[in-house]
């Protein structure tokens, strides 16, 4: 039996030999068929790949679409997953990369050209008209176009930046792409927004340049209206440029703002400084309107510091250098306005030509009521003023209402200033008169002059429905009235005294009876005569009653006394009567 099994296995071992070969051949057999297959397996995928490439290159090249958006996006992401999972190959990485940033660029150029189509037409007609609404309601982009760049703006953003794919061969050339085409926008929607402002800026300018006030307070509150549509368009803008930026870090969005807020800013300082220019030729005429610009344009200072320096990043404080300038011009103008008035009553040397002022009211006269019936509208701005020049500051040379308390130390509020300075101007203004109405030859002229031009200030200022007598202060008030007491008794006394003297002279008899008589109605004729081209209180009617029953009352009676006193002389009474002397009064 251990026979039979030795022999058994001797025959097994040697069966093994001459298997062994065979075996160690098919091994081998076996892996090299599986090296090939997996050659060939790589070989029909590099096939594959290049045909891709080759498509996605094809699309890439040919630019993207409107219509096909999404296509354009996928072919830009499936690049850029093929560099993400097969970066094994530079060479290949390198030239995939390439080919995304070319598309990255053909985005942008679409992205550019929508904004472009955008900013060349529907400028805003007349910005002003939208105010006071909220941003969103001034016109921007409109809806259709925004909608287009909605899913460009999108897909732009999603490429691959340094700081979000740092290792990404094309990630620094899509950077400047972005860039480029984000300054770019900016660039155009700022042309885009001083072309809707230049026209209301001409529009204001003209207004100035033909009014020879400059417009009064209303129209420089229009230049701070101006201002404002400026600061709202920029605002209405900011909002666009965030929805369509393509890099949203807050400081490439300030960067972009600060772009596109330039030229709106180079319009406002060039429309103002050319404003400063026309109220500087002529402070006195166009002080009003240098406060109205004044008092609008603070108001806006808050919201511009927001909207035009805080999201631009800008240390420039334009409106503020703007306003500086006007405050200026504001703070020359009180000093030059009454010493304008002092200049009209230094009249010429008895031996000069004497000016004609007439016997109406004088323009000097006219400008100050105009003057003070302007100030309520501009109070503040108009107080501020005075306080930072000083109470009686405004005196050249000192003296005045002001000059008193400013000598004490005293504190002193706005309502004071505005009386000191009313004060000042109104005792100029009066003693200007005073000196004009002695440049008459003739008294009876002169006295209508003076009573013409208190009574104007008189009822202006302190009779009539008007908010300027609330800083007309006692003072003030008594002495205009004080003025007017002694303008009206000069006016009796230079008109009326020869003829009620003329019925009361030393003429004895029959005879020297009816010269008085002739004489008594010679006068009132040249009295009448007088009043018919020397009109007295011709804007005031109801004073001017008022003064003709003081005539009849002075006039009247005292014909009455002659005639009781010559009871038993004939005059003509058919031709003169007490009622045709009151006619005539």
């Amino acid at each position: 039996m251990t026979s039979i099994l030795s022999k058994f296995d001797s025959r097994l071992v040697k069966l093994e030999k001459s298997i062994l070969p065979v075996h160690n051949s098919t091994q081998a057999l076996t892996k090299l068929a599986a090296n090939i297959e997996s050659t060939l397996q790589s070989i029909d995928k590099i096939a594959s790949n290049q045909e891709g490439i080759a498509a996605e290159e094809a699309l890439i090249l040919r630019g993207p679409q409107q219509s096909s958006i999404g296509v354009y996006t996928d072919a830009l992401e499936r690049l850029n997953a093929n560099i993400a999972f097969k970066g094994n190959d530079p060479r290949q990485s390198l030239e995939t990369a390439h080919l995304v940033e070319t598309g990255a660029k053909k985005l942008a150029q679409l992205y550019t050209k929508l904004i472009a189509q955008a900013s060349t037409s529907n400028t805003i007609q007349n910005p002003m008209s939208y105010l006071p609404s909220p941003p969103n309601a001034i016109p921007s982009i409109p809806t259709q176009a925004m909608s287009n760049l909605a899913p460009i703006v999108n897909s732009l953003r999603s490429l691959p930046l340094p700081a979000t794919h740092p290792s990404h061969p094309a990630a620094a050339g899509i950077l400047a792409v972005l860039k480029e085409a984000q300054a770019g926008c900016a660039e155009m929607r700022g042309a885009w927004a001083k072309k809707s402002l230049e026209s209301s800026s001409r529009r204001i300018l003209g207004l100035i340049e033909t009014d020879d006030s400059g417009g009064g307070v209303s129209t420089g509150k229009e230049v701070g209206k101006w201002v404002e549509s400026v600061v709202a368009v920029a605002e209405a803008e900011h909002a666009t440029i965030q929805r369509l930026a393509l890099l949203t870090s807050n400081s490439i969005i300030q960067k972009t703002f600060a772009t596109f807020t330039s030229p709106l800013l180079n319009l406002m300082v060039s429309t103002l400084s050319s404003i400063q220019s026309l109220v500087k030729k002529s402070v006195l005429s166009n002080v009003f309107f240098a406060f109205g610009m004044y008092s609008a344009l603070s108001d806006l200072q808050p919201r511009f510091d927001d909207v035009m320096r805080q999201r631009a990043g800008r240390k420039e404080n334009d409106l503020s250098e703007a306003l500086h300038a006007l405050r200026g011009v504001c703070l020359r103008s009180f000093p030059e306005f009454i010493m304008r008035i002092k200049q009209v009553g230094n009249v010429p040397p008895p031996n000069a030509k004497q000016p004609d002022v007439g016997t109406g009211v004088s323009e000097t006269t006219i400008a100050t009521v105009e003057y003070f019936n302007q100030i309520p509208e501009v109070r503040d701005a108009v107080c501020s003023a005075l306080a930072t020049l000083g109470d009686g500051n405004w005196q050249m040379g000192g003296g005045g209402m002001g000059s008193k308390t400013a000598q004490q130390n005293e504190e002193v509020s706005d309502q004071e200033l505005l009386e000191h300075f009313a004060h000042d101007v109104m005792v100029a203004l009066t003693t200007t008169l005073n000196n004009l109405s002695k440049t008459h030859k003739r008294p009876a002229l002169s006295s209508i002059f003076l009573l013409n031009n208190i009574s104007y200030l008189r009822t202006k200022l302190m009779l009539s429905e008007s908010s300027v007598d609330e800083f007309l202060s006692t003072n003030t008030q008594s002495h205009l009235n004080s003025q007017w007491r002694t303008s009206k008794a000069a006016y009796f006394e230079a008109n009326f005294t020869a003829l009620i003297s003329s019925l009361a002279d030393e003429r004895k008899g029959k005879s020297g009876t009816k010269e008085k008589f002739a004489t008594f109605f010679d006068q009132l004729e040249e009295v009448a005569e007088r009043h018919r081209f020397a009109r007295v209180l011709a804007e005031d009617e109801d004073g001017r009653e008022v003064m003709a029953e003081d005539v009849v009352r002075l006039v009247v009676p005292a014909f009455q006394r002659f005639l009781g006193k010559h009871k038993d002389k004939e005059f003509s009474k058919s031709k003169h009567s007490i009622t045709s002397i009151q006619d005539t009064c």
